[in-house]
């Protein structure tokens, strides 16, 4: 399978969303084709830190079930991790560091990922998220003073958000931090579940700030300052070596100079770092998936069964060929959103979430049928299908649960689509004050619902596509009509209270998820076919097997958002709380 090619220089729409339009009836095509390439300077760069990669991990192969079961990584492998440079990944060149795009990081971290999950992890949470905050928001000075150190490693860095009770609720946060006359501040609270949080010297922190009316202020704390601590290491299901510990600030100083950005903007700047960081999680994805596969193909041909290879069953064809549609899927999806990165888009949002989603959701997937191929072997600890079984499932969790994404898809997608509707209703009262803005208003909405209606007007995107892709696109343009007129459906019958249907949001959410990753597996598909790659056919039918089983999912989905047994489930949920147990049993 062919590695992503990205480059941040195809002419794009950089002030619009390609997944919120998509609950317009609309595909941005310009932001979708051609599929990205990789610069040229990140392709140079990439060829020889692979290879290094691969040189120095693979000599570690038999420790990293050591350290796991020891629930440790050796400091002299932190300090070698400094010594290649893996920590200064995205910092620039002015400041030590590498330099590389969102696409080139996500490469890295794929690598690492092939051989172990905890290295990938502290190298990751250092870069997507720990010092994040310094890059986006960070004035020069705190640069100047910081950054060298983190391109080095001299400093790790972790973040510090997540609190007993405000887990993805990050307005329940609790650690608050009070200004004091000369401008600096005193910091108290507890952070749980910090990755790097014992290994780490630079902290980005999340506080309440009592003259900010109570918003989240971003803050710089270093570790070795009076009143900052961690506790132990925590004894975690799966990534066990890496560093996971509480975090917490007794009457800590921090200087004026240590905000990052402004008092009482801590909460977009949290989620910036978060969307900014996702393609390191989902490059990880990726390299863990392909890693599955290799071993999965290779436990196929070697074992047995009834004097035949098991590689030439059916079910297990299926599995491997499965397996490989979800990781291209994936990678094309990643790779795109780190396009966009780049590109300087200036909402991501969306598909950030739905490439977290969609990669953390098919890892597990990978990692469950790997180990069912792998059968009595994949449930020995001396085999590697176990761990991986254990160091995937935090992916659906970390930065976000995949089912509060699930709910900010679908809410994101559909706010625009609510705040057309408001137009609409302020364009029929405005008509006779100014006819010209009210009749264009409606003109534009009722267009859009003729479309949406008789699917004529609809874009046919690419016709200079291969003919096996042009007809795929048929079924992505359909469904995002579809997509539009479902989120209209919605906002009529609920209004605002849509927020309290989350399995009418769940739907909404996963059809959108099918499109724009089919809508990035056939982009990829069609530069591969373009640059005649020897393995474009098999990428072809990769697009194929994916928009079948997707206009699948979607069919149902849209079905259900009339015909569904929401009213028995909740019903069903509240019977159960009440008793707290199952109550049947057959004596």
């Amino acid at each position: 399978m062919a590695e992503p090619k990205q480059v941040a220089n195809s002419p794009l729409k950089s002030d619009v969303s390609v997944a919120k339009n998509l609950f317009f009836g609309e595909i941005v095509e310009e932001n979708l084709f051609p599929y990205p390439q990789m610069r040229e300077r990140d392709r140079e760069m990439l060829g020889m830190m692979v290879t290094s990669i691969d040189d120095f991990l693979s000599s570690y192969k038999d420790q990293f079930r050591h350290w796991d079961e020891q629930a440790e990584q050796p400091a002299e492998f932190i300090h070698q991790l400094r010594d290649m440079g893996l920590f200064g990944l995205i910092i620039p060149e002015a400041h030590g560091g590498l330099e590389l795009s969102n696409a080139a990081y996500a490469r890295v971290l794929s690598q690492t990922s092939r051989y172990d999950s905890s290295v990938s992890l502290t190298i990751g949470a250092h870069s997507s998220i720990g010092m994040k905050g310094l890059l986006l928001f960070g004035n020069d000075e705190q640069k100047a003073r910081y950054l060298p150190k983190l391109a080095s490693g001299e400093m790790i860095a972790a973040f510090c958000l997540t609190e007993a009770g405000a887990g993805s609720d990050a307005a329940s946060v609790r650690t608050k931090a009070t200004r004091e006359p000369d401008g600096s501040w005193i910091l108290n609270g507890e952070k749980i579940w910090i990755t790097n949080g014992g290994i780490a010297q630079f902290y980005t922190v999340f506080a309440r700030t009592d003259d900010t009316d109570g918003k989240m202020t971003a803050f710089i704390v270093e570790a070795n300052w009076p009143g900052v601590s961690h506790g132990p290491h925590e004894q975690k299901m799966g990534i066990r070596s890496s560093s996971t510990t509480t975090v917490a600030f007794s009457d800590v100083r921090v200087p004026a100079d240590c905000v990052l950005g402004e008092p009482g903007k801590g909460s977009k700047a949290a989620m910036a770092i978060l969307n900014n960081g996702r393609t390191g999680l989902g490059g990880g994805a990726v390299g863990g998936m392909k890693s599955l596969i290799a071993l999965s193909t290779q436990q196929a041909k070697d074992r047995k069964q009834f004097g035949r290879s098991i590689a030439e069953f059916g079910l297990i064809r299926e599995k491997i060929a499965q397996m490989a549609v979800d990781c291209f899927a994936a990678e094309s999806t990643v790779w795109m959103v780190a396009h966009y990165i780049d590109s300087g888009c200036a909402d991501y949002s969306t598909e950030a979430a739905i490439s977290k989603v969609f990669a953390s959701d098919a890892i597990q997937r990978h990692a469950h049928e790997a180990l069912q191929i792998a059968a009595g072997n994949g449930f020995m600890k001396e085999f590697p299908y176990e761990k991986v079984q254990r160091d995937s499932r935090i992916l659906s969790i970390f930065e976000g649960t995949n089912e509060i994404l699930r709910l900010y898809i679908a809410l994101s997608g559909m706010k625009d689509v609510g705040a057309s509707l408001s137009e609409m209703k302020h364009a029929i009262g405005d008509i006779f004050n100014n006819p010209i803005k009210g009749f264009g208003v409606l003109g534009g909405y009722g267009q859009r619902r003729l479309s949406h209606a008789t699917g004529f007007g609809t874009d046919h995107i690419l016709r200079r596509m291969h003919p096996r892709l042009q007809a795929l696109a048929k079924t992505y343009e359909q469904y995002t009509v579809e997509l539009a007129r479902v989120s209209d459906v919605l906002l009529r019958k609920y209004g605002k209270g849509i927020a309290d249907y989350q399995h009418q949001q769940k739907r909404a959410a996963d059809i959108a998820i099918d499109l724009f990753v089919g809508l990035c597996t056939l982009s990829r598909a069609d530069a591969l076919d373009k640059a005649g790659d020897a393995a474009a056919e098999q990428a072809m039918t990769i697009a194929e097997v994916f928009t079948k089983q997707a206009r699948r999912r979607m069919f149902r989905n849209v079905r259900g958002v009339e015909r569904n047994e929401d009213r028995e489930i909740e019903a069903l949920a509240g019977f159960i709380l009440d008793r707290g147990a199952y109550p049947w049993d057959v004596i």
